[in-house]
């Protein structure tokens, strides 16, 4: 564009998209010592979770299955500091995240549009920061597309798919008899809010009409904590990208028309008189676009065996939950859902492009099927796939490989610096540094051996961890002098939210829906560690105190340090609530370089 300023960008890795998934994949990747550029063409990251659309953020089912890694400290961060669950400071949450992180640059308000090749692989990628008017180019060496319409595919000349594979090309028993071009549809929102003085609704001459019969299998219920109208969605049969402002149009019209039955059909007036509309998303939440063909496609199959992968670098565990093309204008139940395991696994091969060969990506794009999109494009799944794509590609970058060449000699490198991160990987244990191995625990708690065994939460069936008395120190003792580098401790966060206050334990999401008249605050889970100290013994049996905070509410805590000691000591101080603290693990080592490299 002539006259306009061009700033370029050289970086490891760029990812393109600031959702849940590429937030999650900027942030790993830099904290792995990759220099990182993270492209967001909207004015706040979260993509769908974020307050201009408002989807919940939702994922594995069942007890035990929670996603932690960096998705469960940005949980924890707004509980911290969100206690009336106000959108606008859940941005701030996400910017915050991005914006104090070391290796990272964030360009908002950056629309990426164009990308230089270089026969096959991607060099540079450009895009238009509206604010500034100007164009920012960065090249790296691997890049991320988080876009979840895939945008570096039609520009990179990816491979990737779009609409429904036929019922025999994988042998799928949810797929269409025949392959056809149609997806799921999208979304705009509502929000409302109960107030104690009773408010009217004139609905604009646009919008649609719609009664009882109209709304059969749709019924909108406002007592319900979980309703977020979600299957208010249209688009299906049409292109969700070609046709995106056509069909938020259409959503408009049907969205208003609801909210127009709920407050003024005779059956409803009364009851939901004190109902305010609060909140109607102008940006549509959109569930699938463009997949990238990748290394592997996992189909229907795979997912219903389990996800028996080698290369397990993430987990799903939400239903196939396959929406119909019509979606609002279909006669029948807006969802069809078919149970999945939980958890399966997902490949690190699906997240690898089959032709470019240093393009990467995470979210609802990776290489699935549609029958497995279904289940695995819920935003919790994508974050820790992001966070898992970004650990990949800076180990790409420090290897000096392509993202497909990690695979498979380093996968079981990548995957143990997941578990470190705290991303949990079913079926794998976390393997502990050789000097834990040979340390004496010495502790007035039971179980304390179990803090070494390479599990950092509760299973079903199996309990992990040691509760430890307030105030008490737990000693790491080591049978000779040991220069330390890093402790990592693991508290309990609650992961299957059962100190929450009722009603947040009814919804449990990230996030509210409707506001209810009375709603209690949320806050830190009552399980979590807030007060502890860190000492060291030195080898003239002085204690040098390494480390101390009276307001932790992190699960995963990382203490960089350089002392030669002959014990450590943890003493808990204080809990949020519970009368122990519960921890998970304590590690310590000698490494100092970023984590898994």
């Amino acid at each position: 564009m002539k006259g306009m300023k061009t700033l370029l960008h050289d970086a490891d890795v760029c990812v393109v998209g600031g959702g849940l998934a590429g937030l999650c994949a900027a942030i790993s990747s830099a904290r792995h010592g990759a220099k990182t550029i993270l492209y967001q063409e909207r004015p706040m990251l979260g993509g769908n979770a974020s307050s201009e659309i408002r989807m919940w953020v939702c994922g594995a089912q069942g007890r035990g299955n929670r996603e932690t890694g960096i998705l469960e400290e940005l949980y924890l961060e707004n509980q911290f500091r969100n206690a009336d669950k106000n959108y606008s400071i859940w941005d701030s949450v996400l910017w915050a995240k991005a914006a104090n992180e070391t290796n990272l640059t964030t360009l908002l308000n950056c629309t990426v549009c164009d990308c230089k090749m270089n026969a096959n692989t991607i060099v540079s990628v450009r895009g238009w920061q509206m604010t500034t008017q100007k164009w920012h180019e960065t090249c790296a060496k691997v890049f991320i597309d988080c876009s979840g319409d895939s945008i570096l595919a039609p520009l990179s000349g990816a491979g990737y798919f779009m609409g429904r594979e036929g019922r025999d090309e994988f042998n799928e028993s949810i797929a269409p008899v025949a392959t056809d071009h149609k997806t799921m549809g999208m979304s705009c929102l509502i929000q409302a809010r109960q107030e104690m003085r009773p408010s009217a609704f004139i609905a604009p001459n646009w919008a649609y009409r719609y009664t009882l019969k109209d709304l059969k299998n749709r019924l909108p219920d406002l007592n319900c904590p979980g309703e977020n109208f979600w299957y208010l969605e249209l688009g299906g049969e049409g292109d969700s990208i070609a046709d995106s402002e056509e069909i938020r149009d259409e959503l408009l019209k049907t969205a208003f028309g609801i909210w127009d039955y709920i407050k003024n059909a005779p059956e409803n007036k009364e009851k939901n008189q004190y109902w305010r509309l609060d909140f109607l998303g102008m940006l549509p939440g959109k569930r699938e676009s463009r997949r990238y063909e990748g290394l592997y496609i996992m189909n229907q199959r795979d997912l219903e065996r389990g996800g028996k992968f080698n290369d397990i670098i993430a987990y799903g565990g939400w239903p196939m939950d396959d929406h119909p093309p019509t979606g609002f204008l279909s006669d029948g139940p807006p969802t069809a859902l078919q149970s999945t395991p939980s958890p399966y696994g997902i490949p690190y091969r699906c997240l690898c492009s089959r032709n470019i060969p240093n393009l990467m990506f995470a979210g609802r794009n990776i290489s699935v099927t549609h029958a497995v999109l279904s289940s695995t494009r819920v935003m919790a799944t994508c974050a820790i796939l992001g966070q898992a794509a970004g650990a990949g590609a800076a180990f790409a970058v420090a290897l000096n490989l392509t993202p497909g060449e990690v695979y498979p000699n380093h996968i079981p490198a990548l995957q143990q610096s997941l578990l470190y991160e705290d991303c949990w990987l079913p079926g794998l244990r976390r393997e502990l540094p050789d000097v834990i191995h040979e340390t004496e625990i010495i502790s007035q708690a039971e179980n304390a051996e179990l803090l070494r065994d390479g599990f950092d939460r509760d299973s079903i069936s199996e309990q992990h961890g040691s509760y430890l008395p307030i105030g008490i120190p737990l000693e790491l003792r080591f049978h000779r002098e040991r220069n330390i580098r890093r402790i990592r401790l693991v508290f309990d966060s609650d992961l299957d939210r059962q100190t929450l206050p009722e009603e947040e334990r009814i919804l449990n999401r990230f996030m509210l829906a409707n506001r209810f008249r009375q709603w209690p605050d949320s806050y830190v889970p009552t399980t979590m560690t807030k007060a502890y100290r860190l000492e060291a013994v030195m080898s003239d049996h002085s204690v040098q105190t390494l480390f101390e905070t009276s307001l932790q509410y992190q699960r995963l805590c990382i203490h960089k340090v350089n002392v030669m000691v002959t014990a450590i000591y943890f003493t808990p101080l204080a809990t949020w609530g519970a009368e122990k603290c519960h921890l998970f693990s304590i590690d310590v080592d000698g490494k100092d370089g970023e984590a898994g490299l």
